[in-house]
């Protein structure tokens, strides 16, 4: 009766997802338990497979975008200052994906700087991670699969149909089951700081190809009522708000959570160990951002970092050589120039699925 509830609250936020979830879900999506009415008892998961859900709209029933398309920030009109948005850098080009299509599409198949990408958006756990779309060294392109695990999206490849765990970053479904996606680092920011930080940048726009609302977030209130749930999660941590967000970082299977409230209203910058590796983590609640990055260099040097805090200035760091370094971790300027720091393997979510996915997350204190 409890699922029934849930679903049911999922589907009234959403009813105009009704209308492109006809398209049925194949028996080799679905896999055995008593949540998603599946008889595929050949295929074996890595996560317990009654804790799998279907979410509703079926396989592809929430469509991929696989042809983006991008305007200039100054012909962006859809967006409020607040939006979220998520953006990457491949080689100098720099392109954003808002929150306000990803909330209605998951997943964007794309090419940037002549790397596949595939930028991966789960509304109900709040994570955008960026995915390399290669599989055995093969490109390929990645749909929604219509289940959830511990409420977040579960995509899969087109090439070998099988499934993957946003979250856990690997294949928990199919031939390729077990096998690790290789992440791109993805910044999570908000509209306003994005524009004026990058504006020469290319974004996402609404001519995705699917007649969409756009300026209608599809989940009623749920991204601001920490009670609400609209599927089972194992375990409930409730040391912190379940809608809270931040960075979490991924090192040795442990992770660490870093609440975007934790940083000061301009730039801040942290040092921080974490499984014996020395990082930088900088951030700020007023532009919300949070990104972290190794702090030794290849050639062993073991950098100090002040902020720079000049609001709408990309370079928000500099180190005790004299370096200037952007918000991507490339120095800009000063005796390291055109060096690259490494980026932890992290990516923004809500403080919920942080603690189901990898319980005892460690909670960063100042």
């Amino acid at each position: 009766m409890k699922f029934i509830i849930l679903k049911t609250a999922l589907i009234s936020f959403s009813a105009s997802m009704l209308l492109f979830s006809c398209s049925g879900q194949s028996d080799d999506m679905v896999p055995p338990g008593n949540n998603t009415g599946g008889n595929n008892n050949s295929n074996a998961w890595l996560i317990p497979r009654d804790e799998v859900f279907d979410g509703g709209p079926g396989k592809d029933g929430i469509p991929s975008i696989d042809n983006p398309k991008f305007s200039d920030v100054s012909s962006i009109d859809f967006l409020a200052s607040g939006d979220l948005v998520l953006g990457v850098n491949v080689g100098g080009e720099i392109r954003a994906y808002p929150h306000s299509i990803l909330d209605w599409h998951e997943i964007v198949n794309d090419e940037v700087g002549g790397k596949p990408l595939a930028i991966t958006y789960c509304p109900l756990t709040g994570t955008g991670i960026g995915w390399v779309r290669e599989v055995n060294g093969w490109p390929t392109t990645f749909g929604v699969s219509g289940l959830l695990y511990n409420t977040n999206l579960i995509p899969y490849d087109r090439n070998t149909n099988s499934n993957w765990s946003q979250i856990l970053l690997k294949s928990v479904n199919g031939p390729q089951s077990g096998k690790e996606i290789e992440t791109y680092p993805v910044l999570e920011t908000t509209w306003q700081t994005w524009k004026t930080m990058f504006p020469g940048s290319k974004v996402l726009n609404t001519n995705t190809g699917f007649s969409r609302n756009y300026g209608n977030y599809p989940y009623g209130n749920y991204r601001t009522n920490h009670d609400l749930l609209l599927f089972p999660v194992v375990p409930d941590d409730k040391r912190l708000p379940r809608k809270q967000r931040g960075l979490g970082l991924i090192i040795n299977e442990k992770a660490k959570f870093y609440p975007v409230e934790k940083f000061g209203s301009a730039a801040t910058v942290f040092h921080d160990v974490f499984e014996n590796v020395e990082l930088v983590v900088v951030g700020s609640k007023d532009l919300n951002f949070v990104a972290a990055f190794e702090r030794k260099l290849t050639d062993g040097t073991l950098l100090e970092f002040s902020a720079i805090s000049e609001t709408g200035n990309p370079v928000v760091m500099k180190d005790s050589e004299g370096s200037e370094w952007n918000i991507f971790g490339e120095a800009v300027a000063g005796p390291r120039e055109g060096s690259v720091l490494k980026p932890a393997k992290s990516f923004v979510g809500y403080w919920f699925a942080w603690g189901a996915f990898y319980p005892g997350t460690e909670i960063f204190e100042e």
